[in-house]
């Protein structure tokens, strides 16, 4: 149901996107462990299609927008941030290539629930600094979920994240493309920054799922768009790295749907309360 703009989930629609996020945790580890020198990024588009709609799932992505998104995942490489086309780009040792994954799974009455994650995986060994940009990345995804509270705001969450990357150093938080809410869609209200001031936004309630997203490069924030239509790339030529959960708010605290965990070993990590099963 709806309230306040925003799409509230019942207990048993939150039960549908874990296994949604189930689907894209497990497409995202098969694509992960084939990533190598020598592979296409086809190549890990269709591992990925392959495991969806083996577990009677539907890719998000594929036919998404306009023009259309014409691939299952977005495969992201260097200094491309987001949206990358999967096709016969060969990976080589050294780069770094960002996965973004989303899964649909259906109810009885046929109403799709979604699930979106990604991650960023090195190709063999990658520089210091590209390693260094890609674990401040994931830990500032974390950051960002473990401030999400029921009657706190959106703006904790972007807080948090800006927060934890500017005590890191100099990287560039990409400002156009942010989190989302999630759930009967794959983009929802409300959007989720990863920057601002905590106390702003709309209100997090028990029932609403997010997307969180951040996106960080080794120089500046911005960005252009391909001739693709889709890709997004730094606008100076840095690499970027891009790190995503879904997570639901529940009455015990926070669980997310897209880590095989439910994410409660880094809550736990962090001081903040595990809304999953136990």
């Amino acid at each position: 149901m709806f309230g306040s703009s925003l799409e509230i989930k019942a207990p048993d629609q939150i039960l549908l996107m874990r296994e949604a996020g189930l689907v894209v945790a497990d497409a995202l580890a098969a694509v992960r462990d084939a990533v190598r020198p020598g592979v296409t990024t086809a190549e890990l588009d269709r591992i990925a299609d392959e495991l969806i709609r083996a577990r009677g799932a539907r890719p998000s992505f594929l036919g998404y927008g306009v023009p259309p998104f014409p691939a299952t995942i977005c495969a992201s490489v260097n200094d491309a941030v987001v949206h990358g086309i999967p096709g016969g780009q060969v990976l080589a040792e050294g780069d770094v290539v960002s996965i973004d994954c989303g899964a649909i799974v259906a109810d009885d009455s046929g109403q799709g629930w979604h699930g979106d994650a990604a991650i960023t995986v090195a190709v063999g060994a990658a520089p210091a600094e590209v390693t260094e940009l890609m674990r401040v990345t994931e830990e500032a995804l974390w950051q960002g979920i473990a401030a999400a509270r029921p009657g706190g705001r959106v703006g904790d969450i972007s807080h948090a994240i800006e927060r934890y990357v500017r005590a890191e150093g100099g990287y560039g938080i990409v400002e156009d493309y942010t989190g989302h809410g999630i759930g009967t869609e794959m983009h929802l209200p409300p959007d989720v920054p990863n920057y601002g001031r905590a106390g702003r936004g709309p209100r997090l309630k028990h029932g609403l799922a997010l997307a969180v997203e951040p996106m960080l490069t080794l120089g500046t924030h911005a960005t252009e768009v391909a001739a693709d239509e889709w890709t997004v790339v730094t606008a100076d030529g840095s690499v970027a790295a891009h790190f995503e959960h879904t997570f639901a708010l529940t009455d015990d605290g926070v669980w997310v749907l897209t880590a095989h965990d439910g994410g409660r070993a880094d809550l736990e990590r962090l001081g903040a309360p595990y809304g999953g099963p136990t």
